[in-house]
């Protein structure tokens, strides 16, 4: 099957290139094996994305989007991208079941939750540690948690998991949070949260479930223990970049490195969102990346023409 773009990745990046390029008239697939929408559908509320004067769920925004793409042509495959290979200047992806060409790739894969990497993680994974308040907060009505992080994702979902928790410890490794000021203040005002600062988790403990955490202050040099029924992890992201990680050019945090026309290293592959190098990582942000990519990919594809022509 031959397209003009395959949006690799249906998060809002992904979505976000799949409108602009279907609108220019282009054949346009896009590939998600997970969640339409990404990371961003289980937010509940987004309340800073232009043009909404009250907060829309993420899940309603990204459906609206996918739907708006589809409205223009975008077709929407659900499959695990495995390979890819180029041909010149086509490009073949594989899927466990077929194989595709096109003419040129937006790489949206997005990234992932960082583990801390600490003994007891792993195993408790799911049986109260967890990287996602919006989905598994409600199970810690009455509860005590911790959330380990003090950045905007740390905070905002440390704030939401007050609406269930009876307390919400944040546990941060410095004495000031990284969160934009007005989301620091209205932590800071909110009864049920408690700051521990300049102390790291070294062990989280429990046998069926998590019962504590072994906290390490690093100005005291001293260990103690906190009793929590779960711990909610936010210290950054990885990027997903195993499919091309071997082709594209990588920052030292393994982000994929572009232009500012979201050209990678490979000619006819472009990147968009969360997985690319830059400064904010935010819906806005992902979906103006997209729009960028899907604008150059038709620029590139169209400098290639008689290329393109003469290998149908």
């Amino acid at each position: 099957m031959r397209y003009d773009v395959i949006v690799i990745g249906a998060g809002p990046a992904g979505l976000s290139a799949a409108i602009y390029a279907a609108r220019g008239g282009l054949k346009v697939a896009v590939f998600e094996k997970a969640m339409i929408g990404g990371q961003i559908t289980v937010t509940e509320d987004v309340e800073n994305y232009p043009g909404f004067e009250h907060a829309i769920t993420g899940f309603d925004l990204t459906d609206t989007m996918k739907r708006q793409a589809q409205r223009f042509g975008a077709e929407f495959i659900e499959a695990e991208v495995t390979s890819l290979g180029l041909e010149g200047k086509c490009k073949i992806i594989g899927t466990s079941d077929n194989e595709y060409r096109t003419k040129a790739i937006i790489y949206c894969s997005g990234a992932s939750p960082r583990r801390l990497n600490v003994p007891g993680e792993e195993r408790l994974t799911g049986r109260g540690v967890s990287y996602c308040a919006t989905c598994d907060g409600a199970l810690y009505r009455g509860k005590t948690v911790a959330v380990i992080g003090g950045g905007d994702s740390a905070i905002e979902e440390g704030m939401f998991l007050t609406r269930f928790a009876e307390k919400v410890y944040v546990i941060h490794r410095r004495h000031e949070l990284r969160a934009q000021y007005i989301i620091q203040q209205r932590a800071f005002k909110n009864h049920k949260m408690e700051f521990v600062w300049d102390t790291v988790v070294q062990e989280i403990k429990g046998e069926a479930k998590v019962s504590e955490i072994e906290l390490y202050n690093r100005k005291t040099d001293k260990i103690n223990f906190l009793t929590v029924d779960g711990v909610f992890i936010y210290v950054g992201i990885l990027p997903n970049t195993t499919l091309l990680e071997s082709r594209l050019n990588l920052d030292s945090g393994g982000f994929v490195l572009t232009d500012e026309y979201m050209h990678t290293n490979v000619p006819g592959i472009f990147a968009a969102g969360d997985v690319r190098s830059k400064v904010l990582r935010q819906v806005v942000t992902a979906t103006s990346d997209g729009a960028i990519a899907a604008w150059s990919a038709e620029k590139w594809i169209e400098d290639n023409q008689e290329y393109f022509g003469a290998e149908k």
